[in-house]
């Protein structure tokens, strides 16, 4: 069953780049006494998450920093390698580019996707949220393949 809003993050690793290489980021720490927007994609480099959802988030970052929000997170079923190389592409310094390589994270969520029908395995769904101090404030879950409502500009009308 999917989290819904006012549930609390469940507990995972994601990993990220840092100067040594991948290393582990908690929900915990990610998420603990902060505001936080999170987006999850179904893959780095694919089409809409390329063409249209990271690049409004970097677009809208300082926007949706003034609005008090600590960090945003980009979230994906790619390894950290991948994210790293997929944020440095598209300008994403800041933004926390977050690998959920193994899909653990999207599955705790409840927001796992079967794309293995494109050779894509598991990977999450199109999603974005604001959560605050680990609870979950306002998540817009795309149905279908659309791109509407997890948009940088919608979490911007929910601050």
């Amino acid at each position: 069953m999917a989290v819904q809003v006012g549930d609390k993050v469940p507990a995972a690793t994601l990993k990220v780049m840092g100067e040594k290489g991948p290393q582990d980021l908690t929900t915990e720490a990610l998420f603990s006494g902060k505001k936080v927007v999170l987006f999850a994609v179904p893959g780095a480099f694919t089409p809409t998450c390329s063409a249209a959802h990271l690049p409004g988030f970097v677009v809208n970052a300082d926007k949706i920093k003034a609005k008090g929000v600590d960090s945003i997170v980009c979230v994906s079923v790619n390894d950290a390698f991948v994210m790293h190389a997929w944020g440095q592409d598209k300008n994403a310094e800041a933004l926390v580019m977050a690998a959920d390589g193994n899909g653990d994270f999207a599955k705790s969520m409840g927001l796992e996707m079967d794309g293995t029908g494109f050779g894509m395995g598991k990977r999450s769904q199109r999603y974005a949220m604001l959560a605050d101090d680990g609870v979950i404030k306002v998540l817009n879950v795309e149905t279908g393949p659309k791109f509407e409502a997890s948009s940088a500009e919608k979490i911007l009308e929910a601050l």
